[in-house]
């Protein structure tokens, strides 16, 4: 005995029996092994490369932003989109101020070109700018020094030149109101950043050219040598308000409110795309979990034998602790190293955009950042670890003597599953749904998730006990069990196993729950999207000048024509403008449009009730996301800056918006043009007249002399283009859906293979007692069924719960709207059907396999 012992009292003995110990699983096992490692390979790779993407695309994003302001010390930018030109001179002769700088930023449309979006042009004083953004000032060809001051001249970044397919001495065509402006490609920007499609010419032709005489978008300042930015920047701030109350803001370029500005636009879609890519490593902890459970069931007895020759309980537990980690390892340092290479190519080939519109026009470059690399291959290592804790203190405490015995193998599962600790999770999860978001992110809402899982899975040996024994009892009261003893047996092992069926079921619960939730978020956001389509585009035809961008639009003569149509019963004008309301936040829409003041509700798509109008206030109308951001409510007053000032108006109700999820206001448009004089319009929603097609009337809209300019749809068009957008933004949200699904069917085949070859000596019992290999495999078959079903039903509840959270919680604390609930039943049930072949298909490949040996032979370790 001491010569068997000496090897666990050596060091490097120890070292060599954890070696064989570990190396003799993966052997026994490899394709149980290989899916845990998938899992968690997987799960790391998503969750590491689209952090490497967002991250890229964010950090170009904002230096593209920082390139645009230059060596600027303090800018000074209005409210609205564009301010006048008056208050330049004075803020030029102020104390401290070396060098003023005018800007006047345009998002003009390219005549012809529908897709890509405006052009974002920047127009400059160039003896002004080349003091402050001397990157920015464009390089005219030889010989043509003045090509800067020119008033037909425009420079094009290389991103911009490659966009519009010219080059240098080339035209190109953009949109003025319904005209045109021929501008000359006099040169290029040379020092802009990879992907960045600008535009520069000077400030005074593009006044005139866009119509925008007398007006700026923002004044960048220089400050003279020794000045405090800080303070000056606080004391203009102050002396600006007291001027020009609610006109400006006053910032520094890349300051707190700038970069937080940037992040906002962006940072909910992010946060829950990393969250959905984690779903994978997620059902990778319990795959690892029922992968190591289902290991110390099958080497329990090898486990007791250890202890018995000397292995100490805490060197048992190290042991069982290393397998899993092992697992995690290899599984987070795959996942690293994929992560990284996908990043690449799908920065390489798709850009950091995603689909979502948010990074639009950067080109960024994958960057490898270590202290990110550590964070996922940590949180792989952690998932594998936190999988196999259980297992492995279960294996640490058992009882030799009893261990040895065969048959207590139903012992280890029993331990394992208690029922306090699942129901706590599962109260705790409900209590963390009625907490508010953290920064304005759910993550009470994640955490909830999470813990309804735990709680769940936990659960799952009690819930197959009383399931099956109901069941069990209910067969036996009929008069087929009689003649029926290979489902009668089936039933019996379900009844009274129902610890390693809770294992299985692991597996099933966490794979299908997760997908269900995600289908049923994703469809409801879907359905909710295409419903509110419809409510909002009730008009037969709808126009807009055709290329999009701040410098088209119909004027007062163009919207009479439109509206002389014979083909036109009713027109509806609408006027879309950019607000600043917070300096950190990105800005709002606001939407001036004819509204049904005694029934609001037939404009506007209504989040209950609207309030009645105080006589002599002026109604506004806040989406959502405005009325979350910005915590207004209806019945209260808010401030907006319009014609150079801050006007009030009475909030009379919130409405819903899919479209900006930066909030967007809708205000009446005749008080719109009472307060600024705009009488320009965005776009035009038209009914037609009795006996009128639409095709009539598109072709009269056509017809007209500005009609060229004009882009004319149906509202079915609008639907179908809106959901198709809709979909390429969540292209990557259904493939992390697609992979959590094939995780899952892995996950559920290698559980139900492994559970099966571990049964090798009790199918050696059944056919010595007279049981075939046929009635085993039919036994298999339906334990396999019956499994899968009850896993697929609590599945579904539990996914049903989960996407109560998603849908009710997290995306109203995500992305501040609401939405109603819709179940996508032909996706479910297809991935239900699949499952139930999977598991059941795998339990008799499995069982064929575990019968190969032969009766005698499989239970000669109970001899």
């Amino acid at each position: 005995m001491l010569e068997l012992s000496a090897p666990a009292a050596n060091p490097a003995g120890t070292r060599l029996l954890s070696r064989w110990l570990l190396l003799g699983e993966w052997r026994a096992h490899p394709v149980r092994a290989f899916v845990a490692i998938l899992a968690i390979a997987i799960g790391v790779s998503l969750g590491f490369a689209i952090h490497l993407i967002n991250a890229a695309a964010f950090n170009e994003f904002s230096t593209a932003v920082k390139s645009l302001s230059g060596q600027a010390d303090v800018q000074v930018a209005g409210r609205e989109a564009l301010f006048d030109e008056a208050v330049y001179p004075w803020l030029a002769q102020r104390d401290g101020v070396a060098v003023a700088s005018p800007v006047l930023e345009l998002q003009a449309g390219v005549a012809g070109k529908q897709d890509g979006g405006p052009l974002h042009i920047l127009a400059l004083d160039v003896f002004r700018a080349g003091f402050i953004s001397p990157d920015l000032i464009g390089a005219p060809a030889e010989g043509q020094p003045f090509d800067t001051l020119a008033d037909d001249a425009v420079f094009l970044s290389p991103a911009a030149l490659r966009w519009l397919a010219v080059a240098e001495g080339g035209q190109v065509t953009l949109q003025s109101g319904t005209g045109t402006v021929a501008l000359r490609v006099a040169g290029s920007l040379q020092r802009a950043r990879a992907g960045q499609r600008i535009a520069v010419m000077d400030i005074g032709a593009a006044q005139w050219r866009f119509n925008k005489v007398g007006k700026l978008s923002r004044i960048d300042l220089k400050l003279r040598q020794g000045v405090n930015r800080d303070a000056f920047q606080a004391d203009l701030a102050r002396t600006l308000e007291a001027q020009y109350p609610g006109r400006f803001q006053v910032g520094q370029p890349n300051d707190e409110n700038q970069n937080s500005r940037n992040n906002n636009l962006s940072r909910a879609y992010r946060v829950n795309l990393t969250v959905l890519a984690l779903v994978a490593l997620f059902t990778g902890a319990f795959l690892v979990f029922s992968t190591q459970a289902l290991s110390v069931i099958r080497r329990r007895g090898q486990f007791a034998l250890l202890r018995v020759l000397g292995m100490e309980r805490g060197q048992l537990l190290r042991q069982v602790l290393l397998e899993g980690a092992s697992l995690g390892v290899v599984g987070a340092a795959l996942g690293i190293a994929g992560g990284y290479a996908m990043a690449a190519v799908a920065l390489r080939f798709f850009g950091g955009d995603l689909g979502a519109g948010y990074f639009a026009g950067v080109q960024p470059q994958v960057q490898f950042t270590p202290v990110a690399a550590f964070v996922y291959f940590a949180l792989g290592l952690g998932v594998a670890l936190l999988g196999c804790a259980a297992p492995a203190l279960e294996a640490a405490r058992a009882a030799p003597a009893i261990a040895l015995k065969s048959g207590s193998e139903e012992v280890v599962t029993t331990r394992l599953a208690k029922t306090w600790p699942a129901l706590a999770c599962l109260l705790l999860a409900g209590a963390l749904t009625f907490l508010p978001p953290v920064f304005e992110l759910p993550l009470f809402g994640y955490l909830s998730i999470a813990l309804l899982l735990i709680g769940a899975i936990a659960l799952m040996p009690q819930l197959a006990a009383v399931v099956f024994r109901f069941l069990q009892r209910a067969w036996l009261r009929t008069e087929t069990s009689k003649h029926a003893p290979v489902r009668s047996l089936t039933l019996a092992r379900l009844a009274n196993a129902s610890g390693q069926a809770g294992i299985a079921l692991g597996g099933v619960l966490s794979s299908f729950s997760l997908m269900v939730a995600m289908a049923i978020m994703v469809s409801s956001f879907r359905v909710s999207v295409d419903d509110w389509l419809l409510q909002i585009l009730p008009a037969d035809v709808y126009a807009r000048t055709a290329a999009s961008g701040g410098t088209a639009g119909l004027n007062p003569r163009e919207q009479a024509s439109i509206t002389a149509l014979p083909e036109v019963a009713r027109v509806d004008f609408q006027r879309v403008r950019s607000l600043s309301l917070a300096p950190d936040r990105p800005n709002v829409a606001l939407l001036a449009r004819p509204i049904n003041l005694p029934d609001p509700g037939k404009s506007m798509v209504l989040v209950g009730d609207t309030l009645p109008v105080p006589a002599g206030a002026k109604p506004v109308w806040l989406s959502e996301a405005a009325a979350d951001l910005y915590n207004v409510k209806p019945g209260q007053q808010i401030a907006l800056p319009l014609a150079g000032g801050l006007h009030t108006f009475f909030v009379a109700g919130i409405w819903r918006d899919y479209a900006r999820s930066s909030g967007a206001i809708q205000m009446p448009l005749d008080d719109y043009r009472t307060l600024t004089g705009d009488n320009d319009v965005s776009d035009a929603a038209l009914w037609l007249a009795k006996d009128a097609t639409g095709d009539e009337l598109q072709q009269r809209l056509k017809s007209l002399p500005f009609g060229a300019s004009l882009e004319v749809s149906n509202p079915s068009a609008i639907r179908a283009l809106s959901l198709q957008i809709f979909d390429r933004s969540f292209a990557v949200t259904y493939l992390l859906e697609a992979i959590a699904i094939v995780i899952g069917l892995f996950g559920v085949a290698a559980t139900f293979s492994a559970q099966t070859l571990a049964r090798a000596r009790e199918f050696g019992m059944l056919r010595h007692v007279g049981v075939t290999r046929g009635q085993i495999l039919s036994i298999l078959a339906i334990e396999g069924g019956a499994l899968t079903a009850l896993g697929i039903a609590t599945g579904f509840v539990l996914g049903l719960l989960i996407s109560f959270v998603l849908v009710f919680i997290v995306n109203p604390q995500s992305f501040h709207w609401t939405m109603q609930l819709h179940l996508p039943w032909p996706l479910i049930a297809t991935v239900a059907g699949a499952l139930l072949t999977a598991a059941a298909a795998t339990a008799l490949i499995a069982g064929r396999q575990a019968l190969s040996a032969g009766p005698i032979r499989a239970v000669r370790e109970d001899w």
